[in-house]
């Protein structure tokens, strides 16, 4: 009989539901690889996913053949040119406003309340997508609007989370940037215009690198904490995928 694993590999801890585990495990394969890895063994790749090294051989296989992985002289595995010629189709079809968009509408949906994405654009703070609140009662603020890139939520978590901007930031405000880094997210009333409040929290790129920030609006009357959480969901979900 095959021995059962004592540690639940990571396909198995993280297992699609309905799915196939075979291909759970396979896909863990490829996800192992990170930032700066040319190549890795075949004991890496069983370390890292938690995979027996006799099926992480199986499963290089099926993968080495589909041409998403290649086995290189010196034994040790990389990605191969599959993996490439995907990456340049999503890149060919990718568009961000299907991506920020859909999860902005399930904000405003949870809040009842005004959902934006900013970036930074030059010395400004760009709007570049905006969901109004169906409330009557809401700031105006349009996609393509520039804000003040040093005023209001979305502004401070640019700054704070913006490597070069904080350092310099810091020499005039560091407890406030060192605390929005510390809990992940900044709320504020009044900080852009008297009687708005804001909840911001940081997207970042796949790299790590900062990419822009959920906002989400209210006027002051309306804010609640319980509204921080649906924000940093957001943030999370776009994380990676923008």
């Amino acid at each position: 009989m095959p021995r059962k694993a004592q540690i639940e590999s990571l396909a198995d801890s993280h297992a699609a539901p309905g799915g196939a585990a075979a291909v759970d495990r396979a896909l863990t394969l490829l996800s192992a690889f990170r930032t700066g890895d040319t190549s890795l063994s075949l004991a890496e790749l069983a370390s890292r996913t938690q995979l027996y090294k006799s099926t992480t051989l199986r499963l290089l296989a099926s993968l080495e053949h589909a041409r998403l992985v290649q086995r290189l002289d010196d034994g040790n595995y990389g990605l191969g040119n599959e993996v490439a010629r995907l990456n340049a189709v999503y890149a060919a079809s990718f568009s961000l406003d299907r991506v920020v968009l859909p999860v902005l509408r399930q904000l405003v949906a949870a809040t009842g309340e005004s959902a934006a994405y900013h970036v930074r654009q030059g010395e400004a703070r760009l709007c570049l997508y905006r969901v109004d609140s169906p409330q009557p009662i809401r700031d105006h603020i349009r996609a393509g609007d520039l804000l003040p890139a040093d005023r209001g939520t979305g502004a401070r978590i640019l700054i704070a989370f913006d490597t070069d901007r904080a350092k310099a930031a810091a020499r005039k405000d560091h407890p406030l940037y060192a605390r929005i880094r510390e809990q992940g997210y900044y709320t504020a009333v009044g900080d852009r215009l008297a009687e708005v409040a804001g909840i911001s929290a940081p997207v970042f790129r796949a790299d790590g690198v900062l990419a822009g920030a959920v906002t989400l609006t209210m006027p002051a009357n309306r804010y609640s904490e319980t509204q921080v959480k649906p924000v940093l969901e957001a943030a999370r979900r776009l994380t990676g995928q923008v």
